[in-house]
């Protein structure tokens, strides 16, 4: 993903942290804290060594809380067209969505809208410091259905069986443990669940953005399909961004999550 000239993220993320500050209440209080408990918790929980490779493509690492402003751009309708990514997720009012590396919540607002007050969205990120930009966000929008949820590169924490529809926007290239990330997405999906991912397009060059944050269809599909997810439906319509829903593949047998899966 774009990185932001280090001098520019330290201006615009202390004027983005600050100028929420006076919009704090006790709601944005308790979910911090609820935060923190995540935390404890996963501090004591074991992770494997990250990886470096996957199935032949070099893993990027995770953008950092410093680059928050740059997902809130005013460019990025003209660049990627969000309002058509959120017209082709097909959202209802009372489903449960996750928006999964949700950063500082562009997408997880959005979808909050969408789903209304008798849905939810389950926005998770592996940065505590994300998940309070996202905080400020819904405390300075009135968003009350969205419920920040601290992940692991290894689980999301997602409830099993239980979410409609997983967000991933330009960060699956990111997962330094792919194969038990996608298995527990996998889990948490319900009857009708499916998996929406969006990536830059490495078969376009004109695509102004790092090859490293880029992937191919076909290394998606070899990836997914490797972790029992199955093409459901695609959208090609998008400036920058492949658009593919992913559902379980029932034919799909798990193997040992130890075997070696680089290749």
């Amino acid at each position: 993903m774009q990185r932001l000239t280090p001098c520019f993220v330290r201006i615009a993320f202390v004027w983005s942290a600050l100028s929420g500050l006076p919009l704090l209440q006790h709601r944005t209080v308790n979910a911090q804290e609820s935060t923190a408990a995540q935390a404890e918790v996963i501090e004591q929980t074991p992770i494997p060594p990250a990886r470096a490779k996957y199935m032949g493509r070099m893993i990027a690492q995770t953008m950092s809380f410093h680059g928050a402003p740059w997902l809130i751009r005013e460019t990025r309708e003209q660049e990627e067209r969000p309002s058509e990514v959120l017209k082709q997720l097909q959202l209802k009012p009372g489903l449960t969505v996750c928006d999964l590396g949700c950063g500082n919540g562009f997408y997880a607002l959005l979808m909050a809208a969408q789903v209304g007050e008798t849905g939810q969205v389950l926005a998770v990120d592996i940065q505590p410091e994300m998940l309070h930009l996202l905080e400020l966000r819904c405390e300075q929008a009135g968003v009350e259905n969205v419920k920040p949820v601290l992940g692991t590169v290894v689980d999301p924490n997602l409830p099993q069986n239980k979410v409609d529809l997983v967000l991933l926007v330009d960060v699956y290239h990111e997962f330094s443990h792919p194969a038990l990330m996608l298995r527990n997405i996998r889990d948490s999906l319900s009857d009708t669940g499916v998996i929406a991912l969006l990536e830059y397009r490495e078969e376009d060059r004109t695509v102004p953005i790092k090859p490293l944050h880029k992937m191919s269809k076909r290394q998606i599909v070899k990836e997914y399909s490797a972790n029992g997810l199955r093409v459901a439906r695609q959208y090609d319509g998008l400036p920058w961004q492949h658009l593919m829903f992913f559902e379980r593949d029932p034919t799909w047998t798990p193997k040992n999550y130890s075997a070696p899966d680089d290749e």
